[in-house]
């Protein structure tokens, strides 16, 4: 009998917000993969390493860093072939994925791959765009608001046309985009109505309207957020809302 691929949704990065029954299979795997830059450490493992026992093998999944897709192709092509070797000898893969597996989450890469052959179980996560409302204080839509979330690589024109099709909107994935993105909105009277967040549910996480944002550059790991809706929302910024330097 073959094994069973889990593809666990880890969250934004706070562990206590990985779900129970995240918990369990990865407790209770033999196999445990995850995604890995090929510098650094993966933010994943990172998450979920208290949870990690030594005598779990451990399945690096290294994606280059870079900005076309054959390279990612190819990785997933290996990385696939040899999680079926586990499952083929009957073992339980669990694979790790930052916030939820299937909301741009890099374990569909691996299911497409292998759904087909084996059985395979999606277990839902925590995403950085909820994270973000309740880290915000501030629902992110409500009745019949129209929720969008744009990627921040789309060219200008394209996140123009979301932006003015939403009620609300999250503009992820900024990173080197940040910018641009920030002067698209100054440009069309939106940046006031726009907050940004980065590093949700860490200790250094940073939480502020979007014009107080003294940096030009973000890390990937950031957002904006946009209401424009009916509802007149008051966005009760926490605290924290600059980095803790320790």
């Amino acid at each position: 009998m073959t094994g069973t691929l889990y593809g666990i949704g880890v969250g934004p990065g706070d562990p206590e917000l990985l779900t129970l029954k995240a918990h369990r299979l990865l407790r209770e795997a033999y196999v445990v993969a995850y995604p890995a830059p090929d510098t650094g450490e993966s933010f994943a493992r990172q998450i979920v390493s208290s949870f990690l026992s030594p005598d779990q093998l451990e399945i690096p999944i290294i994606v280059p860093m870079r900005t076309k897709r054959f390279p990612a192709k190819a990785v997933y092509d290996t990385s696939a072939a040899e999680i079926s070797r586990h499952l083929d000898a009957g073992s339980n893969v669990v694979v790790l994925c930052e916030g939820d597996p299937f909301f741009y989450g890099s374990f569909m890469y691996l299911f497409e791959r292998l759904a087909d052959r084996y059985r395979c179980e999606v277990v839902p996560g925590v995403s950085s765009v909820m994270a973000a409302g309740a880290g915000l204080k501030r629902p992110l839509a409500a009745r019949n608001d129209v929720l969008s979330v744009i990627p921040g690589p789309l060219e200008d024109e394209d996140i123009l046309r979301h932006l003015k099709a939403a009620d609300a909107a999250a503009i992820i994935k900024i990173g080197r985009h940040f910018n641009r993105i920030r002067a698209l909105l100054e440009q069309h009277g939106l940046a006031s109505e726009a907050y940004y967040l980065e590093r949700l549910t860490l200790r250094n996480e940073r939480i502020m309207a979007l014009k107080d944002v003294p940096e030009d550059t973000a890390p990937y790991f950031s957002m904006i957020l946009i209401y424009k809706g009916a509802e007149s929302w008051v966005s009760q910024l926490p605290e924290i809302n600059k980095a803790d330097p320790s």
